[in-house]
């Protein structure tokens, strides 16, 4: 199979699909692979790295998307929506939910897309969650940073220091995310509070924590009365393939103090908080009702070579398999890859994405 890497042309995104020793192991398996010239750099690989891994160097974006299958990180971009097409296999993070238009574009074109982010092993995401570990453990070091009256926050230091009380960190679900953000947080020295709704959940978490964070049942009037004494609020929550709920009302924020801070690592599935919008890495805050936002797409891309190592180590046995199968075939066998079908010869087949957007769901041709 004939298989593309195109660059990443998202705002400050610095990873790229495929490290070269996964694109050794296609080579291997005797596919062609066609990286676009500098698709690496970003990430610290070279062009003569992946040349010497046996990929073919292409000069430009076109070339890369010629391939039967593209492997990439982000959505396409507009930009990019003129190449895709019904005989196009298309593995990446799609994030439907938040990208209508994304939408349309690919029912339009009859591309096959595959989203990492519904790829589902038992309840697990294991596409997914390379990613929402680096954005849980991002999330605390973004956050720390703008409490400081530097950036314009409230000037708290997490870990507070002798004679001082630690800031306070409540993060809003307890999956992949959650227990990052929290990790980094009690290991700054804050006071953190995990809020969930799933009780087995929190009872791994007090477990796993050791009683270094406290769990809350995750409900309108805990999450209230816990906002108006939080340094840090980190939004963690995730809904598979759906719009991510809006748990933070807008009033609710006029009770935290101002200068607080507030990360949506949901941003990529619509935001948690009806004042969350998108931005990026170039212009990463913005300041509503005194608290300061920091609402960026692609998180994991300020830590670009850590991300790119990551997302292959999870993504490369299913990409060997669509490559030495052949799309229809993988998914008719691989029952967790079948879950990541979002759209298929101009139909919407992945029921999360097509209520949060309204769009007729047909059913997933592959599923037994």
């Amino acid at each position: 199979m004939k298989i593309g890497i195109p660059k990443e042309i998202k705002i400050k995104e610095n990873r790229v699909s495929c490290t070269p020793g996964g694109v050794r192991m296609l080579v291997q398996q005797k596919h062609e692979v066609f990286v676009e010239q500098g698709a690496g750099l970003g990430s610290g690989f070279s062009d003569e790295i992946y040349r010497q891994a046996g990929a073919v160097i292409v000069p430009g974006p076109a070339d890369a998307w010629a391939a039967e299958m593209v492997i990439k990180v982000k959505e396409p971009q507009k930009e990019e929506y003129p190449y895709l097409r019904p005989d196009l296999v298309l593995f990446t993070y799609l994030h439907l939910a938040a990208e209508p238009a994304l939408t349309k574009r690919l029912l339009v074109s009859r591309t096959c897309g595959i989203a990492y982010e519904t790829v589902e092993v038992g309840h697990r995401r294991p596409l997914l969650e390379p990613m929402s570990e680096i954005a849980g453990r991002m999330s605390t070091i973004v956050g720390a940073n703008y409490l400081s009256k530097a950036h314009g926050g409230k000037g708290v230091l997490l870990g507070g220091v002798p004679g001082v009380l630690p800031g306070n960190v409540l993060v809003l679900g307890g999956g992949s995310s959650g227990i990052n953000a929290g990790r980094m947080a009690v290991g700054l020295g804050a006071d953190v509070t995990i809020l969930d709704v799933d009780l087995e959940r929190m009872r791994f978490l007090d477990i796993t924590f050791d009683h270094t964070a406290h769990t809350l049942y995750s409900n309108e009037q805990n999450l209230i009365e816990r906002l108006s004494n939080v340094d840090l609020l980190i939004g963690a929550v995730l809904v598979p393939g759906a719009a991510a709920p809006k748990l933070i009302k807008k009033e609710m924020l006029e009770v935290m103090k101002p200068g607080s801070v507030f990360v949506d690592i949901a941003i990529d599935q619509g935001g948690c908080a009806e004042t969350s919008r998108p931005t990026t890495h170039d212009n990463p805050i913005f300041v509503e009702q005194d608290v300061i936002h920091y609402c960026v797409t692609n998180m994991p891309g300020a830590y670009a070579r850590t991300a790119t190592q990551a997302l292959t180590n999870a993504t490369m046995s299913y990409a060997i398999k669509l490559a030495n199968l052949g799309a229809e075939q993988a998914l008719g066998l691989m029952p967790d890859l079948r879950a990541g079908l979002n759209t298929y010869q101009g139909s919407l087949v992945y029921p999360a994405v097509a209520e949060a957007l309204g769009i007729p769901c047909a059913p997933n041709p592959f599923q037994s």
